[in-house]
């Protein structure tokens, strides 16, 4: 017995020594945040949108805590949407605020600090009907985080997965398109805040080989020992703005972020697959490959209403080394105890699959 608990004690200190020197990026799974800067819509406005489209209203019932708290609580991964507004004022005062006093209630303050009016990104998810933040400037976002990471250097580095959003809603106001200009913007505004030693760029991934992918699948990731304090932008977005987004920069040579282009092409590096069940046997199969696949335990608060885990355990069965939730911890907005976390109410963990000593 007393050889069992020595032989069991070695295990444990083996693992623990090769997790400061040998684990890579991709052999760890982080939990994080869906639309991380979203407050929940004003119950007034949520009604009337109710009335309007039930399903709807009710996939968009959800919110989260600070993003300063979200990654206290030990998140390392967050979601932010931003639309573009390079002059400023384009999405002052939206329509959802009279509407909720048409509805004979008076909203609550709202940009009080006049945000919306400056020039630069703006985060929110929809314009005029769910358009509360805790940052209404991107750049505000990016510079909380910054000052989190300087009082906390040796974090696990943290994935930002960005939606460049221009899409167009009936009976709200169009927002700008995304033009490559608007795209160079996403770079210029987090460089602006962040050094090269904060990012984990295609650059700095890439190395000498000739392109990203090869990179990755020779050489694989950079040890995480190697990257402690640091964050991983990824533009999560289709074909027609990740072309634009490389236009310039063959294999992201340059670009700060990384994009979710299929493999096979020279800048694929980080997939994201949003359904665990469906797509099960592609994500572990590029998992297994050494690519990067951020997945998700929960959409559109359907797992939260009937407590379904299934798509959890199947994106930590999977390998998915990113697991996006709205749901770390339970919902205030309707009766429901789902939540999601590994063991221990933790939200990060190393995944000893693959593991070599490249």
């Amino acid at each position: 017995m007393k050889n069992r608990i020595l032989l069991a004690l070695g295990i444990l200190l083996t693992v623990s020594a090769c997790n400061k020197t040998e684990i890579r990026l991709n052999e760890i799974q982080v939990i994080g945040s869906h639309n991380s800067y979203k407050i929940p819509i004003e119950k007034a406005l949520w009604d009337y949108i109710y009335q309007m489209d039930s399903t709807k209203a009710t996939s968009l019932q959800y919110g989260h805590i600070s993003i300063k708290k979200q990654l206290e609580l030990g998140l390392r991964n967050v979601e932010l949407d931003v639309f573009y507004d390079p002059q400023g004022g384009h999405f002052l005062n939206p329509k959802g605020l009279e509407l909720i006093r048409e509805s004979g209630f008076e909203p609550k303050e709202y940009d009080a600090e006049q945000k919306l009016a400056e020039s630069g990104l703006k985060m929110f998810h929809i314009q005029d009907i769910d358009f509360r933040s805790h940052h209404l400037l991107f750049k505000d976002g990016l510079n909380m985080m910054k000052q989190w990471s300087n009082q906390n250097p040796n974090h696990t580095p943290v994935f930002v997965l960005m939606n460049t959003k221009d899409q167009k809603v009936e009976g709200t106001l169009d927002p700008l398109p995304f033009t490559k200009e608007a795209l160079d913007s996403l770079d210029m505004e987090i460089r602006s805040v962040f050094s090269n030693e904060q990012l984990i760029t295609p650059d700095l991934v890439r190395g000498n080989f000739e392109n990203l992918e090869t990179a990755i699948l020779t050489n694989g990731w950079p040890r995480l020992e190697e990257l402690k304090g640091r964050f991983l932008f990824v533009l999560d977005e289709k074909e027609e703005k990740i072309s634009s987004y490389l236009e310039g920069h063959p294999s992201l040579k340059g670009r700060v972020l990384f994009v979710n282009s299929p493999e096979g092409n020279p800048e694929a590096a980080f997939r994201i697959i949003n359904n665990p069940i469906r797509d099960f046997n592609h994500i572990k199969e590029l998992v297994e490959k050494g690519y990067l696949v951020r997945t998700r335990a929960d959409a559109g608060t359907k797992e939260s209403r009937t407590k379904d885990y299934t798509k959890f355990e199947k994106a930590k069965e999977s390998g998915a080394q990113v697991i996006s939730t709205d749901y770390y911890i339970p919902t205030n907005l309707y009766k429901s105890d789902f939540k999601i976390s590994f063991e221990n109410n933790s939200y990060e963990r190393i995944k000893l699959v693959n593991h070599d000593t490249k």
